[in-house]
């Protein structure tokens, strides 16, 4: 027997890669997924690249999670709290959704609107301290998306001091999937293809979570929505706060870490590269005419974005070397 896992809300994008990656996983064991309006299919249905993983969605609530030693929360921003407090407290739970990464009450509210249900450990495993924080706890909010690529590309910069804080500009492009799996009229093929398209601009309910793990204190994302279903490429720029090459501070940073990638001078991110994998690309350079700091940073939104960070997270919850079912290499063409 192994660690016995559930999954929340596994008719989504997320809850669909998680389920890929648990059943592929040597010590994970998927014994419950749930789901709302497909609740009574089979998960194959749902999700036809699963084709014959013998189980049926159950219906959302906390009676088929109660049993697992893990679960998995991949639902809705502002749906997690509430399940999760109708759970046993020595279940182990990793929540992919919003409601448990920042700290600060009126960010919350500003940016999500409702109660704050308060603060769980961080989910970035590469942030300073992170491992041992995240092997230690019990509950786990697991990185946005786009946080998670800005947050990787930013976050040894100001921290050794090459980059000020204030100012940091961010333009981010991220695939359909990113949006989730409901029907919504903009996200049709027939709207997305051959267009580009920013939304949220200077609101986007990342920045805050971006700021709290960066120590960034001004940063205006522009994110935008490309004809691709996975994906993210962000360009990171700040202004520079000494003479330090800020390649040499990011592979400094990441020297020991598995899934992060900084690319050799001359070879920039792409998202292609990083496809199916947990593994985010890097690369940094100094404006010739502005002098700004550029980091370009490229992963899988489903990816080290948020199936395959939860399962990272949930493999240093149990002990496990954070490797362990995922993937370090793209899949390609």
């Amino acid at each position: 027997m192994g660690i016995r896992v559930a999954v929340a809300g596994a008719s989504g994008y997320a809850g669909g890669e998680l389920l890929r990656l648990i059943s592929g996983h040597p010590e994970f064991e998927l014994v419950a997924a749930t789901a709302h309006s497909q609740a009574g299919h089979r998960v194959d249905v749902v999700h036809p690249q699963l084709a014959g993983l013998d189980l049926v969605l159950g219906a959302a609530g906390p009676d088929p999670l109660a049993d697992a030693d893990l679960v998995f929360l991949a639902l809705p921003h502002g749906e997690s709290a509430a399940l999760a407090t109708q759970l046993p407290a020595d279940v182990r739970i990793v929540d992919l959704g919003a409601d448990h990464r920042l700290a600060d009450p009126y960010q919350w509210a500003q940016y999500y609107g409702g109660t704050h249900a308060g603060q769980w450990t961080y989910g970035l495993p590469e942030l300073p301290g992170q491992r041992e924080l995240i092997a230690s706890a019990t509950r786990v909010a697991n990185t946005g998306c786009y946080a998670v690529a800005i947050t990787l590309a930013l976050a040894p910069l100001i921290a050794a001091g090459a980059a000020q804080p204030a100012d940091v500009v961010v333009v981010a492009a991220s695939g359909t999937s990113g949006a989730g799996r409901g029907v919504k009229a903009h996200l049709l093929a027939s709207e997305v293809m051959g267009d580009l398209s920013p939304y949220r601009v200077g609101t986007h309910q990342h920045v805050p979570e971006i700021k709290q793990a960066t120590g960034a204190t001004g940063l205006s994302l522009t994110p935008v929505l490309a004809p691709m279903p996975r994906g993210i490429l962000a360009t990171v720029t700040a202004l520079p706060a000494g003479g330090v090459d800020p390649q040499a501070v990011l592979a400094e940073a990441y020297a020991d870490a598995p899934f992060v990638h900084v690319l050799p001078e001359g070879r920039w991110p792409h998202t292609a590269a990083t496809l199916g994998s947990n593994s985010c690309h890097l690369q940094a350079t100094v404006d010739v005419d502005s002098g700004r700091l550029i980091v370009v940073s490229a992963l899988d939104n489903l990816g080290k974005g948020a199936a395959g960070q939860a399962v990272q997270n949930a493999n240093l919850m149990f002990g496990l070397p954070e490797t362990t079912g995922l993937s370090v290499y793209g899949v390609a063409p």
